[in-house]
């Protein structure tokens, strides 16, 4: 015999619900960061070791350019701070979520009279 839970009770579970699958989508996107932000450092790196009059390209689309040492590490540079604000975000966005969802917890504890 299931128990129908009462309106208010339904629409938390069914935010916390929301808030949980923002939360794991949120976690994969800041997944996909870190992995993106772990190639352009290893790029970086490389570049680094590499003599200045080598040549390097770049993909633009789907066509190869060349480019200089400097352009390379300079947009390799400016691509690595971008992603690490984008973590940023991605972090103070999953504790936002995490406080709602713990809120949503309580509310809907309280209201199922549950210790």
């Amino acid at each position: 015999m299931s128990q129908q839970l009462p309106p208010e009770a339904q629409e938390k579970l069914e935010n916390l619900q929301s808030f949980q699958a923002k939360a794991q989508q949120v976690t994969m996107q800041k997944h996909h960061t870190e992995a993106q932000l772990v190639d352009y450092k290893a790029a970086l790196s490389t570049i680094s070791k590499t003599d200045i009059k080598a040549s390097l390209y770049r993909h633009i689309g789907n066509l190869m350019v060349e480019t200089n040492h400097d352009n390379a590490e300079t947009d390799l540079t400016d691509r690595i701070e971008s992603l690490e604000l984008r973590l940023q975000a991605f972090s103070k966005q999953n504790d936002r979520i995490q406080k709602q969802s713990e809120k949503l917890q309580k509310e809907l504890q309280e209201l199922l009279n549950i210790p």
